[in-house]
Protein backbone atom coordinates (compact mmCIF):
# COMPACT_ATOMS: atom_id res chain seq x y z
CA UNK A 1 0.00 0.00 0.00
CA UNK A 2 1.19 3.28 -0.93
CA UNK A 3 1.77 6.25 1.33
CA UNK A 4 -1.30 8.41 -0.11
CA UNK A 5 -3.25 5.48 0.63
CA UNK A 6 -3.53 4.73 4.36
CA UNK A 7 -6.11 3.71 6.54
CA UNK A 8 -7.55 6.16 8.86
CA UNK A 9 -8.70 4.74 12.08
CA UNK A 10 -11.47 6.15 14.06
CA UNK A 11 -11.11 9.19 16.61
CA UNK A 12 -11.91 7.57 19.89
CA UNK A 13 -13.90 10.45 21.31
CA UNK A 14 -15.81 10.11 24.43
CA UNK A 15 -18.85 11.02 22.52
CA UNK A 16 -18.13 7.16 21.04
CA UNK A 17 -16.71 5.32 23.64
CA UNK A 18 -20.11 6.86 25.49
CA UNK A 19 -18.07 8.45 28.19
CA UNK A 20 -19.04 11.87 28.55
CA UNK A 21 -19.88 13.29 31.73
CA UNK A 22 -23.60 12.36 32.95
CA UNK A 23 -25.16 13.14 36.60
CA UNK A 24 -27.69 11.09 37.67
CA UNK A 25 -29.87 12.42 40.99
CA UNK A 26 -30.00 10.40 44.30
CA UNK A 27 -34.17 10.36 44.48
CA UNK A 28 -33.92 10.39 48.34
CA UNK A 29 -36.28 11.45 50.69
CA UNK A 30 -34.77 14.93 51.99
CA UNK A 31 -34.55 15.40 48.21
CA UNK A 32 -38.30 14.40 47.11
CA UNK A 33 -40.31 15.72 49.47
CA UNK A 34 -38.97 19.29 49.10
CA UNK A 35 -39.54 18.96 45.77
CA UNK A 36 -43.23 18.31 46.17
CA UNK A 37 -44.19 20.47 48.05
CA UNK A 38 -42.21 23.25 46.41
CA UNK A 39 -44.34 22.67 43.08
CA UNK A 40 -47.55 22.84 44.76
CA UNK A 41 -47.01 26.34 46.16
CA UNK A 42 -45.72 27.79 42.74
CA UNK A 43 -48.72 25.82 41.04
CA UNK A 44 -51.59 26.85 43.41
CA UNK A 45 -50.95 30.40 43.80
CA UNK A 46 -50.28 30.63 39.70
CA UNK A 47 -53.31 28.51 39.24
CA UNK A 48 -55.77 30.66 41.54
CA UNK A 49 -54.05 34.37 39.48
CA UNK A 50 -54.80 32.14 36.01
CA UNK A 51 -58.49 31.52 37.12
CA UNK A 52 -58.99 34.96 38.91
CA UNK A 53 -57.87 36.58 35.34
CA UNK A 54 -60.10 34.23 33.48
CA UNK A 55 -63.26 34.86 35.60
CA UNK A 56 -62.73 38.74 34.89
CA UNK A 57 -63.26 38.41 30.87
CA UNK A 58 -66.91 38.73 30.73
CA UNK A 59 -68.60 36.53 27.68
CA UNK A 60 -71.95 36.40 26.03
CA UNK A 61 -72.70 33.22 23.62
CA UNK A 62 -76.11 32.75 21.59
CA UNK A 63 -76.73 30.21 19.07
CA UNK A 64 -78.55 31.24 16.25
CA UNK A 65 -78.66 27.57 14.39
CA UNK A 66 -82.42 26.76 14.64
CA UNK A 67 -83.67 30.57 14.18
CA UNK A 68 -84.40 29.43 9.84
CA UNK A 69 -86.69 26.64 11.04
CA UNK A 70 -88.33 28.64 13.47
CA UNK A 71 -86.80 26.81 16.68
CA UNK A 72 -87.57 28.20 19.95
CA UNK A 73 -84.63 30.88 21.01
CA UNK A 74 -82.87 30.52 24.59
CA UNK A 75 -81.22 33.00 26.64
CA UNK A 76 -79.78 35.90 26.16
CA UNK A 77 -82.48 36.06 23.21
CA UNK A 78 -85.16 37.75 24.05
CA UNK A 79 -86.60 37.20 20.15
CA UNK A 80 -86.01 36.64 16.64
CA UNK A 81 -87.29 36.38 13.64
CA UNK A 82 -86.69 34.95 10.12
CA UNK A 83 -87.16 36.61 6.68
CA UNK A 84 -87.09 34.37 3.87
CA UNK A 85 -87.28 36.48 1.04
CA UNK A 86 -83.68 37.97 1.92
CA UNK A 87 -82.43 35.28 4.37
CA UNK A 88 -82.13 37.27 7.29
CA UNK A 89 -82.36 36.40 11.11
CA UNK A 90 -83.08 39.44 13.76
CA UNK A 91 -82.04 38.72 17.04
CA UNK A 92 -82.78 41.27 20.16
CA UNK A 93 -80.63 39.81 22.79
CA UNK A 94 -79.84 40.98 26.41
CA UNK A 95 -76.77 42.51 27.89
CA UNK A 96 -76.78 42.17 31.67
CA UNK A 97 -73.26 44.37 32.61
CA UNK A 98 -71.05 46.72 30.58
CA UNK A 99 -68.16 45.31 28.69
CA UNK A 100 -65.28 47.67 28.65
CA UNK A 101 -63.48 48.17 25.84
CA UNK A 102 -62.10 46.75 23.54
CA UNK A 103 -64.98 44.30 22.92
CA UNK A 104 -64.64 41.22 20.58
CA UNK A 105 -67.01 39.42 18.61
CA UNK A 106 -66.56 35.91 16.93
CA UNK A 107 -68.24 33.16 15.09
CA UNK A 108 -68.14 29.83 16.56
CA UNK A 109 -68.89 26.55 14.85
CA UNK A 110 -68.94 23.09 15.85
CA UNK A 111 -67.97 19.66 14.11
CA UNK A 112 -66.52 21.35 11.54
CA UNK A 113 -63.17 19.53 11.01
CA UNK A 114 -60.68 22.10 9.48
CA UNK A 115 -57.90 19.88 10.86
CA UNK A 116 -58.35 16.95 8.23
CA UNK A 117 -55.65 16.26 6.42
CA UNK A 118 -56.19 16.91 2.66
CA UNK A 119 -58.77 19.89 3.41
CA UNK A 120 -55.49 21.91 5.73
CA UNK A 121 -53.36 21.03 2.62
CA UNK A 122 -55.97 22.30 -0.06
CA UNK A 123 -54.70 26.06 -1.18
CA UNK A 124 -51.59 27.09 -3.48
CA UNK A 125 -49.18 29.71 -1.14
CA UNK A 126 -47.95 30.62 -4.59
CA UNK A 127 -51.50 32.14 -5.96
CA UNK A 128 -52.21 33.70 -2.83
CA UNK A 129 -49.20 35.64 -2.92
CA UNK A 130 -50.27 36.87 -5.89
CA UNK A 131 -48.38 35.07 -8.81
CA UNK A 132 -49.94 34.31 -12.07
CA UNK A 133 -50.22 30.31 -11.73
CA UNK A 134 -51.38 27.97 -14.49
CA UNK A 135 -53.90 24.58 -14.16
CA UNK A 136 -50.22 22.73 -15.05
CA UNK A 137 -48.38 24.04 -11.59
CA UNK A 138 -48.05 22.13 -9.38
CA UNK A 139 -49.75 24.63 -6.84
CA UNK A 140 -52.82 24.12 -7.95
CA UNK A 141 -52.76 20.39 -7.58
CA UNK A 142 -53.00 21.05 -4.17
CA UNK A 143 -56.36 22.29 -4.74
CA UNK A 144 -57.80 19.01 -5.90
CA UNK A 145 -60.90 19.08 -6.59
CA UNK A 146 -61.67 23.05 -6.60
CA UNK A 147 -58.69 23.52 -9.06
CA UNK A 148 -60.26 24.41 -12.09
CA UNK A 149 -64.09 24.72 -13.57
CA UNK A 150 -65.49 21.79 -15.34
CA UNK A 151 -65.68 21.87 -19.10
CA UNK A 152 -68.65 24.03 -20.58
CA UNK A 153 -68.55 26.55 -17.45
CA UNK A 154 -69.28 30.40 -18.54
CA UNK A 155 -68.87 33.72 -17.36
CA UNK A 156 -70.42 36.81 -18.17
CA UNK A 157 -68.29 39.93 -19.45
CA UNK A 158 -70.35 42.59 -20.79
CA UNK A 159 -73.65 41.13 -21.19
CA UNK A 160 -72.71 38.12 -22.95
CA UNK A 161 -71.69 34.63 -22.00
CA UNK A 162 -68.23 33.41 -22.72
CA UNK A 163 -66.43 29.96 -22.40
CA UNK A 164 -63.39 30.16 -19.64
CA UNK A 165 -59.95 30.40 -20.58
CA UNK A 166 -57.56 27.58 -21.24
CA UNK A 167 -56.02 28.75 -18.01
CA UNK A 168 -59.14 29.18 -15.83
CA UNK A 169 -58.78 28.65 -12.21
CA UNK A 170 -60.81 29.14 -9.10
CA UNK A 171 -59.68 32.19 -7.13
CA UNK A 172 -58.75 31.45 -4.78
CA UNK A 173 -58.52 27.84 -5.11
CA UNK A 174 -59.03 24.75 -2.86
CA UNK A 175 -61.28 23.42 0.07
CA UNK A 176 -60.48 25.87 2.34
CA UNK A 177 -61.30 29.15 0.81
CA UNK A 178 -64.37 27.50 -0.67
CA UNK A 179 -65.73 26.27 2.23
CA UNK A 180 -65.56 30.23 3.76
CA UNK A 181 -67.76 30.89 6.67
CA UNK A 182 -70.42 32.91 4.40
CA UNK A 183 -73.04 34.34 6.70
CA UNK A 184 -72.91 38.51 7.03
CA UNK A 185 -73.08 40.01 10.68
CA UNK A 186 -74.59 43.49 11.10
CA UNK A 187 -73.53 45.82 13.91
CA UNK A 188 -75.56 46.36 17.02
CA UNK A 189 -78.81 48.42 17.55
CA UNK A 190 -80.08 49.74 20.55
CA UNK A 191 -83.20 48.50 21.78
CA UNK A 192 -82.56 49.77 25.00
CA UNK A 193 -79.22 50.42 26.17
CA UNK A 194 -78.49 53.84 27.82
CA UNK A 195 -74.84 55.88 27.67
CA UNK A 196 -73.04 56.37 30.86
CA UNK A 197 -74.08 60.24 29.88
CA UNK A 198 -77.56 59.43 29.91
CA UNK A 199 -78.11 59.54 25.74
CA UNK A 200 -78.60 56.29 23.37
CA UNK A 201 -76.89 54.05 21.07
CA UNK A 202 -77.85 54.21 17.58
CA UNK A 203 -75.34 51.35 16.84
CA UNK A 204 -72.29 49.53 18.07
CA UNK A 205 -69.73 48.84 15.42
CA UNK A 206 -67.02 46.73 14.63
CA UNK A 207 -64.56 46.78 12.06
CA UNK A 208 -62.59 43.79 11.34
CA UNK A 209 -59.29 46.02 10.58
CA UNK A 210 -56.78 44.45 12.78
CA UNK A 211 -58.48 41.00 13.70
CA UNK A 212 -55.76 39.20 11.76
CA UNK A 213 -52.38 38.25 12.58
CA UNK A 214 -49.89 40.67 11.15
CA UNK A 215 -47.95 37.89 9.91
CA UNK A 216 -50.50 37.14 7.52
CA UNK A 217 -50.18 40.22 5.38
CA UNK A 218 -47.17 38.10 3.82
CA UNK A 219 -48.93 35.55 2.82
CA UNK A 220 -51.47 37.17 1.15
CA UNK A 221 -51.39 39.61 -1.82
CA UNK A 222 -53.91 40.94 -4.58
CA UNK A 223 -53.38 38.66 -7.67
CA UNK A 224 -51.06 40.09 -10.64
CA UNK A 225 -53.93 38.79 -12.94
CA UNK A 226 -55.40 41.76 -12.71
CA UNK A 227 -52.79 43.31 -15.06
CA UNK A 228 -54.16 41.73 -17.41
CA UNK A 229 -57.18 42.95 -20.07
CA UNK A 230 -60.52 42.31 -18.61
CA UNK A 231 -61.54 39.70 -20.99
CA UNK A 232 -58.30 37.53 -20.12
CA UNK A 233 -58.63 38.37 -16.81
CA UNK A 234 -62.56 37.22 -15.98
CA UNK A 235 -62.25 34.03 -18.31
CA UNK A 236 -59.40 33.22 -16.34
CA UNK A 237 -60.36 33.78 -12.21
CA UNK A 238 -63.17 32.31 -11.26
CA UNK A 239 -64.82 32.39 -8.71
CA UNK A 240 -65.32 29.32 -5.86
CA UNK A 241 -68.26 26.96 -6.24
CA UNK A 242 -69.23 27.88 -2.94
CA UNK A 243 -69.07 31.79 -2.86
CA UNK A 244 -71.26 31.56 -6.19
CA UNK A 245 -73.95 30.02 -4.29
CA UNK A 246 -73.50 31.97 -1.31
CA UNK A 247 -73.24 35.72 -2.69
CA UNK A 248 -75.24 35.26 -5.96
CA UNK A 249 -75.25 38.52 -6.28
CA UNK A 250 -71.47 39.26 -6.59
CA UNK A 251 -70.35 35.86 -8.50
CA UNK A 252 -73.31 33.86 -9.93
CA UNK A 253 -72.21 34.61 -13.44
CA UNK A 254 -67.94 35.33 -12.21
CA UNK A 255 -66.51 37.99 -11.66
CA UNK A 256 -66.06 41.77 -12.19
CA UNK A 257 -63.18 43.98 -12.32
CA UNK A 258 -64.76 45.14 -9.17
CA UNK A 259 -65.69 42.13 -7.27
CA UNK A 260 -62.48 40.10 -7.67
CA UNK A 261 -61.67 40.09 -3.63
CA UNK A 262 -58.47 41.73 -2.68
CA UNK A 263 -57.40 38.76 -0.18
CA UNK A 264 -54.37 41.50 1.31
CA UNK A 265 -57.10 43.64 3.31
CA UNK A 266 -59.55 41.53 3.64
CA UNK A 267 -59.11 40.15 6.74
CA UNK A 268 -62.08 38.00 7.51
CA UNK A 269 -60.62 35.79 4.75
CA UNK A 270 -57.30 35.40 6.52
CA UNK A 271 -58.59 34.77 9.71
CA UNK A 272 -60.57 31.67 8.01
CA UNK A 273 -57.42 30.69 6.00
CA UNK A 274 -55.90 30.24 9.06
CA UNK A 275 -57.48 26.33 9.83
CA UNK A 276 -58.17 25.54 13.38
CA UNK A 277 -56.88 22.01 14.98
CA UNK A 278 -60.06 21.26 17.07
CA UNK A 279 -63.49 20.49 15.74
CA UNK A 280 -65.24 23.29 17.33
CA UNK A 281 -63.84 26.44 17.20
CA UNK A 282 -64.71 30.40 17.30
CA UNK A 283 -62.94 32.85 14.56
CA UNK A 284 -62.94 36.95 15.22
CA UNK A 285 -65.27 38.56 12.82
CA UNK A 286 -64.57 42.29 14.36
CA UNK A 287 -63.08 44.62 17.70
CA UNK A 288 -64.43 47.89 19.08
CA UNK A 289 -61.74 49.41 20.83
CA UNK A 290 -62.79 52.82 22.04
CA UNK A 291 -66.89 52.11 23.12
CA UNK A 292 -68.16 50.19 26.02
CA UNK A 293 -71.08 47.66 25.39
CA UNK A 294 -73.47 49.17 28.08
CA UNK A 295 -76.16 46.72 29.56
CA UNK A 296 -79.41 46.88 27.72
CA UNK A 297 -81.32 45.08 24.61
CA UNK A 298 -79.59 45.04 21.38
CA UNK A 299 -80.92 43.83 17.98
CA UNK A 300 -78.40 42.50 15.51
CA UNK A 301 -78.89 40.93 11.85
CA UNK A 302 -77.77 37.77 10.47
CA UNK A 303 -77.63 37.27 6.60
CA UNK A 304 -77.83 33.50 7.13
CA UNK A 305 -75.98 31.55 3.91
CA UNK A 306 -73.64 29.38 5.70
CA UNK A 307 -76.02 26.23 5.92
CA UNK A 308 -74.33 23.72 9.14
CA UNK A 309 -76.24 21.10 8.94
CA UNK A 310 -75.01 19.33 6.41
CA UNK A 311 -72.20 18.64 8.72
CA UNK A 312 -74.11 18.25 11.77
CA UNK A 313 -72.74 21.68 13.45
CA UNK A 314 -74.01 24.82 15.06
CA UNK A 315 -72.92 28.27 15.11
CA UNK A 316 -73.33 30.86 17.50
CA UNK A 317 -72.34 34.77 17.91
CA UNK A 318 -69.65 35.35 20.64
CA UNK A 319 -69.34 38.25 22.34
CA UNK A 320 -66.19 38.88 24.83
CA UNK A 321 -63.96 40.94 26.34
CA UNK A 322 -60.07 40.14 27.05
CA UNK A 323 -57.43 40.18 29.91
CA UNK A 324 -53.51 40.26 30.01
CA UNK A 325 -53.87 36.41 28.91
CA UNK A 326 -56.06 36.75 26.86
CA UNK A 327 -59.99 35.47 26.15
CA UNK A 328 -62.01 33.12 28.74
CA UNK A 329 -59.95 30.13 29.44
CA UNK A 330 -60.45 28.70 33.58
CA UNK A 331 -59.26 25.24 32.34
CA UNK A 332 -55.29 26.65 32.26
CA UNK A 333 -56.01 28.00 35.74
CA UNK A 334 -57.84 24.35 36.67
CA UNK A 335 -54.93 22.60 35.55
CA UNK A 336 -52.29 24.38 37.54
CA UNK A 337 -54.30 24.14 40.59
CA UNK A 338 -55.13 20.38 40.05
CA UNK A 339 -51.75 19.72 39.45
CA UNK A 340 -50.25 21.86 42.68
CA UNK A 341 -53.18 20.12 44.73
CA UNK A 342 -51.89 16.92 43.52
CA UNK A 343 -48.52 17.27 44.49
CA UNK A 344 -49.18 18.84 47.61
CA UNK A 345 -51.03 15.54 48.34
CA UNK A 346 -48.33 12.91 47.32
CA UNK A 347 -45.94 14.98 49.08
CA UNK A 348 -47.89 14.29 52.48
CA UNK A 349 -48.59 10.88 51.67
CA UNK A 350 -44.88 10.03 51.25
CA UNK A 351 -44.10 12.13 54.33
CA UNK A 352 -46.38 9.90 56.61
CA UNK A 353 -44.86 6.83 54.84
CA UNK A 354 -41.45 8.14 55.78
CA UNK A 355 -42.46 8.93 59.32
CA UNK A 356 -44.12 5.80 59.93
CA UNK A 357 -41.75 3.27 58.46
CA UNK A 358 -38.59 5.06 57.47
CA UNK A 359 -36.35 2.92 54.80
CA UNK A 360 -31.96 2.98 55.69
CA UNK A 361 -30.32 4.57 52.62
CA UNK A 362 -28.01 2.00 51.26
CA UNK A 363 -29.57 -0.99 52.84
CA UNK A 364 -27.99 -4.21 50.88
CA UNK A 365 -30.41 -6.30 52.70
CA UNK A 366 -33.20 -5.04 49.85
CA UNK A 367 -31.20 -6.17 47.44
CA UNK A 368 -32.27 -9.18 44.96
CA UNK A 369 -30.00 -11.70 45.96
CA UNK A 370 -30.31 -11.32 49.44
CA UNK A 371 -33.82 -12.27 49.62
CA UNK A 372 -34.32 -15.89 51.12
CA UNK A 373 -38.02 -16.28 49.57
CA UNK A 374 -36.21 -15.27 45.91
CA UNK A 375 -33.70 -17.77 46.17
CA UNK A 376 -35.59 -20.54 47.56
CA UNK A 377 -35.02 -23.36 45.06
CA UNK A 378 -32.94 -21.69 42.83
CA UNK A 379 -30.48 -24.02 41.01
CA UNK A 380 -27.03 -22.42 40.89
CA UNK A 381 -25.81 -21.67 37.00
CA UNK A 382 -22.66 -22.48 35.04
CA UNK A 383 -21.04 -19.38 33.56
CA UNK A 384 -19.66 -20.22 30.09
CA UNK A 385 -16.48 -21.10 29.51
CA UNK A 386 -13.66 -17.39 29.03
CA UNK A 387 -10.46 -18.05 27.09
CA UNK A 388 -10.15 -21.92 28.69
CA UNK A 389 -11.02 -21.57 32.23
CA UNK A 390 -14.36 -22.28 33.68
CA UNK A 391 -15.75 -19.69 35.26
CA UNK A 392 -17.30 -19.79 39.14
CA UNK A 393 -20.55 -20.50 40.33
CA UNK A 394 -23.00 -17.99 40.86
CA UNK A 395 -26.65 -17.64 42.29
CA UNK A 396 -28.93 -15.46 41.34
Amino acid sequence: MSDSVKSKKPANTAFKQQRLKAWQPILTPKTVLPTFFLVGAIFVPLGIGLYIASEKVKELMFDYTDCQSGGTPSAPITNWSWNAANKTCTIDFKVDEAFNPPVFMYYRLTNFYQNHRRYVKSFDAEQLKGSQTTPSGKGLDLCDPLKTPPQGTTVRINGQDVAVSPNAQYYPCGLIANSMFSDEISNLTSISAAQPSGGTYVDYTFTENGISWPSDKDRFKQSTWLDKPDDELLRTLIPPPFWAEAWPEKYAHGYTRDTIPNINTWERFQVWMRTAALPTFRKLWGRNENTALMPGVWRITIRDTFGVQKFGGRKAIVLSTVSLLGGKNPFLGSAYIAVGVISWILGLVFLFRHMIKPRKLGDHTYLSWNQPQQNAGAAPQRMPEVGGERSSLMHR
